[in-house]
């Protein structure tokens, strides 16, 4: 049964929809086969041939119905109709079930919000006016914030277009909607009452700070809308990503605390089970059926119908009878990585915790502790695969992390669960039980932040389904090995000589950000987010990039706490998008703008941000020029307004000649080839010259040739996004800048970059698409391209 949830582990790392259904059906005759144990078949005393004989039968039994679940779905989202409809992309009238409540996605600065509803199709009317019964599921792509008020259950009507889904799962089409849905009657009145509940949470939480007030109501009903990315991303650093959002833990301390709640009153067994079968109920609607939570539920449903009996609840039957049940009624959970995660934790702690524990306490460890320590690192070792196939790393701290979490777990969850309870009745006391809620989470979000933030705290590791494989394959292999002592001693000495082979040299030297930078260039996607240092932690920032996240990102990895002053070199997206992020717990005394006011919405967006934050906005005329720190920088451009050219905004940005240690580097914005002229023209001979450039517009060919000559940099960065649709960067302007004699570095390609002074010269330091840390070797004249140090 235990291979079930491995199966689904494995399929949950984004497979494609033929490899999800195989995995699914095995994974499904697998956790029947365990399920037969819950039901007598194979759990009586027989001879070891028979008993195997009926596991065999109960596999091949589950295989057959796991294959005929998969097939009968993927018919149906298959069918011939709607595929027609979604490859000729037609315009349709649908009438449709929501799924799941509506969530939003970034979008683009000045267009609207999208939201993401999922739905069940009811029926379809083409453009031939043709009304076709067509069950399949969809997705809806919704701009009108009309469609924000839909909840689960409730059925509604849009046109729109139907497009093709991008494959791997379930889902039959994408409906893109510009208008608002017509709804077909109001929602259960179940669903209203969540829905009340959950909005309740959310406003009881909005006094609260970001982070503790936007993890609270992911970790209690699973609404992760203001969570923000950098906490998801500490999260799976730190092997904690199963918390971040509600999960079956949640399930067993609110069932568990009405059960210790019945036995208080003493109620009988059949009464106990009832009250906690309406509990389980009632936060399975409110918290919505996430993958997760379905299993918890069901696996509760078992387990309360065993107590109800009066017999055992058999765990670890029930876990795999739960697999089973819902693999083979929604295949598609096969490819979900949360379920997988609660499964694999669920399984760990079932099958691995109490040996541990015991073996523990035979060696004289408290009982307390035993379960302490047995307990996270049970989780961690099952759920280790997947989160490596994911995140592309091996955690080193999620045993301590998940550890120093346990305390602050169901403090929170019941606590926020209170406040949603009480939030329609009385506001006030709600927000009271928010903000004592918010203590124990911001003890999560403390631990994750300062976990991710260890040196040496995750190792490289292959991802994807390969990495994964892989990692799945050394913990069986140590599991079973593990038995031997004398195996036992060999791992552990080779994890000591490891450990202190590796971490000295990764605490003395970490790697990133790189000793002596003088600017670095983030991977941030298809925009902009330079660093230059001022001091310990404090840095000057040029632009934010397109999002948020990736922002915060960009100066969490270097460190950088405080920023004196915020340049925004033009107000397009890629380079005012992620403007929050950088002032999301950091204080920015300074945001320094271009004259030019378009475009409006980017320009909006800063002002109000830095409106929010109390942060001054000055608009910087040529010749402008700012110092502190280590750093010193002037203001070359534009000289003039810059009008009628291909892209007014871009030629109009603001260009910068900083000095960093000594070490000129050229910053220039978006500028094209009509500012690049103009600056060159108004400047003497030398007034460009610099060591490091950043090219302008992500090395888009609309490049002064000249003005490249007259730069004549060592080190051209260039931040760029992967698979960009624009061609950036231009192979010829790449190529004249390195007959130049500059080392070219690519956000897109090395990741994070840096230059850096120290010893004979100026040198390069990239971060890598991953993880690692690579340099380029150090000359006092050029830089050598090919070989590291």
């Amino acid at each position: 049964m235990a291979v079930a949830a491995w199966l689904a582990a494995l399929a949950g790392l984004h497979l494609d929809a033929g490899s999800t259904a195989l995995l699914a059906t095995v994974a499904g005759g697998l956790a029947v086969a365990g399920a037969s144990h819950l039901l007598g078949i194979a759990g009586r005393p027989r001879p070891a041939a028979r008993r195997h004989g009926w596991i065999v039968v109960a596999v091949l039994i589950g295989v057959l119905c796991g294959a005929s679940a998969t097939a009968a779905r993927l018919t149906v989202r298959d069918a011939g109709p709607l595929r027609t409809l979604a490859d000729e992309r037609a315009r349709v009238s649908a009438e449709l079930v929501v799924r799941d409540d509506p969530r939003p996605v970034r979008g683009a600065v000045g267009r609207p919000a999208m939201l993401v509803v999922p739905a069940n199709l009811v029926s379809v009317t083409g453009p031939d006016g043709r009304r076709l019964a067509l069950p399949a599921r969809i997705l809806v792509l919704a701009t009108d914030p009309a469609w924000r008020g839909l909840l689960p259950g409730q059925r509604a009507s849009a046109a729109g277009r139907l497009a093709e889904p991008r494959g791997g799962d379930l889902t039959a089409a994408v409906l893109s909607t510009t208008g608002p849905p017509d709804r077909h009657g109001a929602p259960s009145v179940f669903q209203r009452a969540a829905g009340q509940l959950r909005a309740g949470l959310q406003r009881a939480c909005g006094p609260l700070p970001d982070e503790p007030g936007g993890l609270l109501p992911g970790l209690v009903v699973g609404d992760t809308s203001r969570l923000p990315p950098t906490v998801e991303e500490d999260f799976l650093a730190t092997g904690m990503t199963h918390l971040n959002a509600v999960s079956g833990s949640n399930v067993a301390i609110v069932v568990g605390a009405v059960l210790l709640l019945a036995r208080w009153a003493r109620a009988g067994p059949g009464a106990a089970a009832a009250l906690c079968g309406l509990a389980l109920v009632g936060f399975v609607i409110l918290v919505r059926p996430s993958p997760s939570v379905v299993r918890a539920a069901t696996m509760g449903a078992i387990g309360l119908v065993a107590l109800a009996s009066g017999r055992s609840r058999a765990a670890v039957p029930a876990l795999a009878a739960g697999v089973g049940i819902l693999v083979l009624v929604d295949p598609e959970l096969a490819g979900d990585a949360g379920f997988a995660l609660s499964v694999l934790a669920t399984g760990g702690l079932l099958l691995l915790a109490p040996r541990w524990r015991d073996a523990l306490r035979e060696r004289g460890v408290p009982a307390g502790v035993a379960e302490a320590l047995a307990v996270p690192a049970a989780a961690q070792l099952a759920c280790a695969p997947v989160v490596a196939g994911i995140s592309g790393t091996v955690s080193l701290v999620a045993v301590p992390a998940n550890l120093l979490v346990v305390p602050a777990i169901a403090p929170a969850t019941i606590l926020g669960v209170l406040a949603a309870v009480v939030s329609p009745l009385w506001p006030a006391g709600a927000e009271f039980l928010a903000w004592l809620g918010s203590w124990p989470a911001w003890w999560l979000v403390t631990v994750a932040r300062h976990g991710a933030r260890l040196p040496g705290g995750n190792l490289p590791w292959p991802g994807g389904v390969p990495g994964a494989l892989l990692l799945t394959g050394l913990t069986v292999a140590l599991l079973v090995a593990a038995r031997r002592p004398l195996v036992r001693r060999l791992v552990a000495v080779g994890t000591v000589a490891v450990l202190l082979g590796s971490l000295p040299v990764r605490l003395v030297a970490p790697g990133w950000p790189p000793v002596g930078w003088v600017v670095a260039a983030c991977a941030v996607g298809q925009g902009d987010v330079v660093v230059l240092p001022v001091a310990d932690g404090e840095a000057v920032v040029v632009d934010a990039g397109p999002d948020p996240g990736a922002a915060d990102g960009c100066l969490h990895r270097l460190g950088v706490r405080a920023v004196p002053l915020l340049v925004i070199s033009h107000f397009h997206l890629d380079h005012v998008g992620g403007v929050a992020g950088v002032f999301r717990g950091r204080p920015v005394d300074a945001v320094l703008t271009p004259r030019w006011p378009e475009p409006a919405a980017g320009r909006e967006l800063v002002r109000a941000t830095a409106a929010a934050h109390g942060a001054r906005v000055v608009a910087a005329p040529a010749g402008w020029r700012y110092g502190t720190g280590a750093v010193d920088l002037v203001v070359l451009g534009p000289p003039y307004p810059i009008r009628g050219t291909r892209s007014d905004p871009n030629n109009n940005s603001l260009m910068l000649m900083a000095t960093v240690a000594g070490v000129r580097i050229l910053l220039a914005g978006d500028a094209e080839t009509e500012e690049q002229q103009a600056v060159r023209e108004r400047l003497p001979s030398g007034g460009l010259r610099a060591e490091v450039l950043k090219v302008a517009h992500h090395g888009s060919a609309y490049q002064d040739p000249e003005f490249l000559d007259a730069v004549r940099p060592r080190v051209a960065l260039v931040p760029v996004g992967a698979g960009n649709g624009y061609g950036h960067p231009n192979p010829a302007v790449l190529g004249r800048l390195t007959r130049g004699g500059a080392r070219v570095l690519r956000t897109d390609t090395d990741g994070d970059v840096a230059a850096v002074v120290g010893g004979p010269g100026l040198a390069v330091v990239t971060r890598g698409p991953g993880t690692g840390v690579r340099r380029g070797r150090r000359r006092s004249a050029d830089i050598d391209a090919d070989s590291p140090d």
